[in-house]
């Protein structure tokens, strides 16, 4: 069997993101061997358009589904959430995986808590919902929109141009950067946050069994959602 052609987004969270699909699928199927190539989308290319308030649309998908629907990749490896609703006529979610914990981090520097951030703290996050959150911690608190991977972003913490920076934990984690001083947030998280998603050619019976082995959830949604 050849390799699957996996394609991803450009960064180190997506390749770390096709890694933890790769094992869990070789849990299930020793045999499977991927060919991955990783791409910049228009969301990565694009760092002066603000995420805020933008709804669920393919910002960050579009550049790999249509070398899906081009026939050039098997399939694409994405962040659930970053998913567009619907999806492109076409394609169809072949897995969910069960995901890392779904929370939010507020990364601070060494020493600092809530508390002791100064008045007026700066605190990126591109979210409006997780501006909301920062509220309930401190009205005071300044939202700077930042863009950018998650090592840039916190590459602003390190040099001081912020005083904190709001990221998802389950990428602290696929990046190994979990021993980073941070607190967990209580607000509320995206649906699917944490969780990664496989996508391919709608009807594509092979390939959709192969990832089913490592779905977590509700077959009978996935496999309606194959063939919808």
């Amino acid at each position: 069997m050849r390799p699957l052609k996996v394609v991803a987004r450009d960064s180190l969270l997506s390749q770390r993101q096709v890694e933890e699909v790769y094992l869990a699928l070789k849990q299930h199927r020793p045999e499977i061997l991927f060919d991955v190539t990783c791409m910049k989308t228009i969301g990565d290319l694009q760092r002066t358009v603000s995420l805020m308030g933008m709804d669920k649309t393919n910002f960050f998908t579009k550049e790999l589904d249509e070398w899906i629907l081009a026939g050039k990749a098997d399939v694409a490896v994405h962040s659930a959430k970053d998913l567009p609703e619907p999806l492109p006529e076409g394609l169809a979610i072949y897995a969910l995986t069960k995901g890392l914990d779904p929370s939010d981090s507020l990364v601070l520097q060494e020493n600092k808590s809530v508390q002791t951030l100064p008045i007026g703290a700066k605190i990126g996050t591109s979210s409006q919902r997780r501006i909301e959150t920062l509220r309930g911690l401190r009205e005071d608190f300044i939202p700077v929109d930042i863009r950018g991977s998650i090592l840039e972003r916190l590459s602003l913490l390190e040099k001081g141009d912020l005083d904190g920076v709001i990221v998802a934990e389950a990428a602290l984690m696929r990046l190994r950067l979990t021993h980073l001083h941070r607190i967990l947030l209580s607000g509320d998280v995206p649906l699917m946050q944490g969780r990664l998603a496989i996508v391919g050619k709608k009807n594509n019976l092979f390939l959709q069994e192969i990832f089913e082995s490592i779905h977590y959830g509700d077959k009978a949604w996935l496999q309606a959602s194959c063939s919808i």
